[in-house]
Parts: C-alpha cells; sequence; structure tokens
C-alpha cells in the first residue's frame, strides 16, 4: 500500500478484505473484458430470453398471473437457465459463479420476473444443492434444475426478518419418531402461490434453529392469500401457515440446529448476487430515459440536450460502471478460489460455502451500493421523465417502485453496512487480516505528513492516490473507534456505518481504476471509462472524508480529537477539473451507444 507497510503482501489471490489493505492494481480483476465465450453465449441467451419472452409479457406479469410465470420458469428451464448452479450429477450444469450472476443481469430488467427468477434458482435451489444429503438431491434437483418443480425459502416471520434466530416457528419430533410437526407461520414468501418446494426454518423443540424441506400438500401445511405490494407486483408474495405440519424426518435439511449456517450463507450469495440482479434492470431504465429525452422537446429543444439532463445521464452511467466493476470483480475472486478443484468432489460444495463466505465483505458491500445505486438511477430516471414519469405507460414508474424493495431484500442495509465494519475488525482482532498492523502504520505516515503516491503517471494518478487516501481514511476510522469504544463499538451504529461508506467508496474507485487500466487498448486509457471513474472519485472523495470526520468525532473528543482530525486533514484530496467537460465525455458515449457504452454482448 506504502512505504513501511510490510504487513501485507500482495497476493495472487487477496482474500476477503483485502483490497483495503493492497495497493490499487495489485491483483489484476475478473471483469466485462475479461468474460469466455462461453461466458457471453450463455449471458446471449439469457439476454434473448429475458427480451423476447418476458418484457413482451410485462402486463400480464404485473396482474399476477401465477400460471404464466411458472410457465416462463418452465421456458427458462429448457434452456438450461435454471441449472447454472446445480451439480452436473444432478440434472445441473455446474457453471461458474460469474455465469450464475451474467444470467442474474440478463433477467434484471423486469423486476417482478427477475424476483421470482432468483427466489427459484438462488435461496430456493441452493440450499438443497449446498446442504441437502444425496436421496435429497437426487429426489429435488432433477425437477428444480428443469422447472418442472418450483421452489421457494421460508425464513421471515412477525417477529424476525434481519433476526432470522428470532424465529418462533416450532418443530417437535412426532411420538413414532417420523415426522417433525410444524407450527408457526412465514411471512413475504416468494414464489408462494405456485411452488411445490419450501425451505422452511424452524426452532427444534422451540431451541435449535432447523432447515427443512416442505413439499406443497404436507397435511398442516397452507399458503396465505397474495400480499399487495409497492413494487414488484406480478411476482407471488404469501405468508405461510403450519398447524400440526407434518414434515418427515428425512426432510431435515443439514443438521438440526445448524440453521443458521443454511441461512447465512445463503444471504452472503443472494447479496452478492444483487449487484448482478440489479445492473439489467439499470441498464435499461438508461437507455428508455436517453430515448424519451431525445424524443421530448421543452422551449423548443430536446431534453436531452439540457445540461442538469446530461449530468444525469452520466451520473447514471457512472453508477452502472461501479456496480458492474464490483460485481465482476467479486464474482472471479469467488471462481478464483474454486479454480482447480474437480467439481464432482464430495467436498465441493463445502468449498464453494467457503469461497463465498471468504468474501461476505465484499458482497454485503455489493447489496447496499447496487440497491442504492438503482434507487438513484430510477430516481434521475424519473426525474428526465418529468409528470410522464408518475404515469403507468412508461416503465419508468413501475421500476421507481419495484427499486425499493432492495433495500430491505438479503438482509436491510442498515444490517448490512454493521456486517461491513464489523467482519473487518472481527478478521482483524482474529488475526485473518492485518487490519490493526496497516492502521498502525497509517496512523505513522500521517504523523509524519506522508501521503500515498501514484504508482504510474496516467490520466488515473489522481483517482489512484485518492482510492489508497480513501483506504486509509477507512483503515484509520476503524482503528480509532475500535479503540474509543472496544467491545461496545457494536452499539455505535452511526460510526460504524459511516465508516462502511467510506469502505464502499475505496472497493468501488479502486475496482474502477483498475478495470479502466486492465482494458486499456494499446496502453490508451478509454476517455469515458476514465470520465466516469473521475466522475466517481470528485464525488466519493468529499462524501467520505466527511464520514470519517463525524465518525472521529463521534469517537473521541478534547485535544485526542484535534489531532486525530489534523493527521487526516490532508488525506483531502482535490485535484481541479471540469465537469462539464467529463460529463460530456460519458454523455457522448451513452448517446453514440444509444445507452450504456460498454456492452457484454457484442
Amino acid at each position: 500500500m506504502v512505504d513501511g507497510l510490510e504487513a501485507v503482501q500482495a497476493a495472487e489471490l487477496p482474500t476477503g478484505g483485502a483490497f483495503l489493505l493492497q495497493e490499487v492494481g495489485s491483483s489484476r480483476i475478473v471483469s466485462p473484458e475479461t468474460f469466455t465465450e462461453e461466458q457471453r453465449l450463455y449471458l446471449k441467451t439469457a439476454l434473448q430470453f429475458s427480451q423476447e419472452q418476458v418484457l413482451p409479457l410485462a402486463e400480464r406479469i404485473e396482474s399476477k398471473d401465477s400460471v404464466l410465470l411458472k410457465e416462463l420458469l418452465r421456458r427458462a428451464g429448457e434452456l438450461g437457465l435454471l441449472m447454472i448452479d446445480i451439480p452436473e450429477a444432478y440434472g445441473g450444469l455446474g457453471l461458474d459463479k460469474t455465469t450464475s450472476l451474467l444470467i442474474a443481469e440478463a433477467m434484471s430488467p423486469l423486476a417482478s420476473w427477475s424476483v421470482t427468477f432468483s427466489a427459484h434458482t438462488g435461496i430456493g435451489t441452493l440450499p438443497i444443492v449446498w446442504f441437502g444429503n444425496a436421496r435429497q438431491k437426487a429426489k429435488y434437483l432433477p425437477k428444480l434444475a428443469t422447472g418442472e418443480w418450483v421452489s421457494a425459502y421460508a425464513l421471515t416471520e412477525q417477529g424476525s426478518g434481519s433476526d432470522a434466530l428470532g424465529a418462533k416457528t416450532k418443530a417437535v419430533l412426532s411420538p413414532d419418531g417420523r415426522h417433525y410437526v410444524l407450527n408457526g407461520s412465514k411471512l413475504y414468501i416468494t414464489n408462494a402461490a405456485f411452488a411445490d418446494v419450501f425451505i422452511v426454518f424452524a426452532k427444534v423443540d422451540g431451541e435449535r434453529f432447523t432447515g427443512f424441506i416442505v413439499e406443497r400438500g404436507t397435511p398442516g401445511f397452507t399458503v396465505g392469500p397474495e400480499e399487495h405490494k409497492m413494487g414488484i407486483r406480478g411476482s407471488s408474495t404469501c405468508p405461510l401457515f403450519f398447524e400440526d405440519a407434518r414434515v418427515p424426518v428425512e426432510n431435515v435439511l443439514g443438521e438440526i440446529g445448524r440453521g443458521h449456517k443454511i441461512a447465512f450463507n445463503i444471504l452472503n450469495y443472494g447479496r452478492l448476487k444483487l449487484g448482478a440482479a440489479v445492473l439489467g434492470g439499470m441498464k435499461l431504465q438508461l437507455g428508455n430515459a436517453l430515448r424519451f429525452a431525445q424524443e421530448r422537446k421543452q422551449f423548443g429543444t430536446p431534453v436531452a440536450s439540457f445540461p442538469l439532463t446530461r449530468e444525469k445521464f452520466a451520473r447514471m452511467a457512472t453508477l452502472i460502471y461501479a456496480v458492474e466493476t464490483m460485481t465482476y470483480r467479486t464474482a472471479g475472486l469467488v471462481d478464483a478460489r474454486l479454480a482447480g478443484r474437480a467439481r464432482q468432489a464430495a467436498d465441493y460444495d463445502e468449498h464453494v460455502i467457503a469461497a463465498i463466505e471468504e468474501y461476505a465483505i465484499e458482497s454485503s458491500i455489493m447489496k447496499v451500493f447496487a440497491s442504492e445505486a438503482t434507487g438513484q438511477l430510477v430516481d434521475d430516471a424519473v426525474q428526465i421523465h418529468g409528470g410522464a414519469g408518475y404515469i403507468e405507460e412508461f416503465p419508468v414508474e413501475r421500476a421507481y417502485r419495484d427499486a425499493r424493495i432492495n433495500r430491505i431484500f438479503e438482509g436491510t442495509n442498515e444490517i448490512n453496512r454493521m456486517l461491513i465494519s464489523g467482519l473487518l475488525l472481527k478478521r482483524g482482532v482474529k488475526g485473518e487480516l492485518p487490519l490493526f498492523a496497516v492502521a498502525q502504520s497509517v496512523e505513522e505516515e500521517l504523523t509524519y505528513g506522508g501521503l500515498p503516491r501514484a504508482r504510474g503517471e496516467d490520466a488515473l494518478a489522481a483517482e489512484e492516490r485518492m482510492a489508497e487516501c480513501l483506504k486509509r481514511l477507512a483503515l484509520y476510522g476503524l482503528k480509532v473507534a475500535a479503540e474509543a469504544f472496544g467491545t461496545e463499538l457494536e452499539q455505535h451504529q452511526e460510526v460504524l456505518a459511516g465508516l462502511a461508506d467510506v469502505v464502499m467508496d475505496a472497493y468501488a474507485l479502486d475496482s474502477m481504476v483498475t478495470r479502466t487500466r486492465q482494458s486499456a487498448s494499446n496502453g490508451e486509457l478509454d476517455a469515458a471509462r476514465v470520465a466516469m471513474t473521475r466522475l466517481y472519485a470528485m464525488e466519493a472523495m468529499p462524501r467520505s472524508f466527511e464520514r470519517t470526520r463525524r465518525a472521529l468525532c463521534a469517537s473521541t473528543r478534547g485535544e485526542a480529537l484535534g489531532a486525530h482530525l489534523a493527521r487526516v486533514a490532508p488525506l483531502q484530496l482535490f485535484t481541479p477539473y471540469n465537469p462539464a467537460e467529463l460529463r460530456e465525455v460519458v454523455v457522448s458515449a451513452v448517446e453514440q451507444a444509444g445507452g450504456y457504452p460498454l456492452s457484454v454482448v457484442c
């Protein structure tokens, strides 16, 4: 990272959270430019399915046509789109996680369909893939792979959402030892109206949190009426009720009392996939807004010509570039951990779980960042549409409502912010990351007036330095907070949340600088990529500096606070730039492409 930080060695395969401790570009990253031909082919197939068979039926889907949704899942199954994560031995393809995320991106232009698809292929199927025994896998996975059966995931209850272990649904072994008798209820269950298989969590004897596979038609198990939601209206969302529901003992999923292992690992992967699961919609709305603004005139001039409209287009493209870059960088890290391992091996699923868990920090970053970036983008898109953005005739009205749920899915953004900072500190305390050693070096560096230097003097040298400053702000803030509050730090949520935002900005800018440099053609950096990276940096630097300063003010006071503020003050780098010129570079590329300018599929 800098001179004197010998504790960190650039490794070929970084551990989770290590981006915060290593220099920008110290490791090559996976990005759309590095996708294989096979990955592009799967994406192309999935995009064609989405554009030809899903989007034209949007109105029927939004009217809660469950028969149609189940039929679309079956058609997707015929194309192999449901079986990416299912092992070949059980009727699947057993492909890499990057391909899995590409399929999720392709399914995301219509959120109601995206949620339906992801609930089946992700949280509905993966618990059996990862934690099912051979009999369970053989019974359920082949039918889930083809869409003959549909799966759902039942975790949330009235009093337990993000606090999954607070579940009240109870399971008691029957006197004959052949069934577990379940009593309780679940809320907000996606695909419930037409699912054939449900992954249900209950506490055995009211204490041991455990997963169960529950089939539709189980005596005592009923599905309640459809919820009428603000967004994702076309997806099925129903409550479940268990009244002495008799579930065969062979349908216990995993180990009794170890249901948390299933729930939390599934959530980690879901958080990562959410980055991909909003990208398709973000790209679609950028293209739609552009076409509307080019056709709509005010004062005799196309709305697309107005500088403040063009500013929105530049921001939209920049957010997509950031989400796309971080999403596939993280998926690539997971795949790299699994490289060389035989997918047919008995312990392969254990390695998959471990690889995803390793990058739990990055997955939570993707969940928070992508969900909030999507919210910003659709808000800009509505504003560009003006009054038309409020009219159901225009797809952006639906997109605006649909986007809101993403900040609640897969654990709320508040919970995930706590996880980002909390996991970094936990790994530092356990010695899994040399977090505190590096933070101490940062403090010493700042005490003596040292500042990061760029390794290269290209067009992104200033942005590289800003990324390094963001990392130092995060590390210094985490160190001061940990020393100030010790074991009570988790009670100071505003401090942890603010520093998590700094960590996210650091990961985003680090990733964007690295990708932009990697994608250079004949040593020439692409002007639009440089402009998007610079626009992001110029927003991130003052934002993260202020969040760090607030965290320091909340953590200490008096002379100590003055010393901390003085140390970090030089990290607020600023390089003069012309925002209008950068905007025009990005928007020109957007206009030329008719939308997001970096298409993965040509």
